[in-house]
């Protein structure tokens, strides 16, 4: 029976990083279009979280914890837009590193993730309602 409820704290941990992960992947698609306001300005800059292992001390368990969120320091893009306010001499203003395709990959990635916890905790739910019903 302890064995289940390790199962229970692994499998939750696992299903708090993802909820984390896609909280992180939707503040990137909701600012892939968020430009800088002003020629010296930076457009918004794509995040990126990383997970660790970790000791629960109060199971006894090593789970998956949020190591930070930390910025995607890849090249910002360009697009020619002469009349925008955050347009340089050239005309160009920079854009966001934030690609829609990688977002939503990640973001089914997460959610399958997500998934495959819940299903391990259901089925250990499943395991424990049955030696409970044979105990009785």
């Amino acid at each position: 029976m302890d064995d289940l409820l390790k199962t229970f704290q692994i499998s939750s941990a696992g299903m708090r990083v993802q909820g984390s992960r896609l909280k992180v992947i939707s503040q990137n698609i909701a600012n892939a279009e968020s430009l800088a306001q002003d020629p010296n300005g930076k457009p918004y800059r794509r995040q990126i979280i990383t997970f660790k292992n970790e000791l629960d001390r109060a199971v006894g368990l090593d789970t998956v914890r949020v190591r930070n969120v930390r910025p995607d320091m890849s090249d910002f893009g360009k697009r020619f837009q002469p009349n925008h306010p955050a347009a340089d001499a050239d005309g160009y203003v920079l854009t966001p590193n934030v690609s829609t395709l990688t977002e939503m990959t990640d973001m089914r990635e997460a959610q399958r993730s997500y998934e495959a916890n819940l299903s391990i905790i259901k089925s250990s739910r499943s395991m424990l309602m049955s030696t409970i019903d044979v105990l009785r």
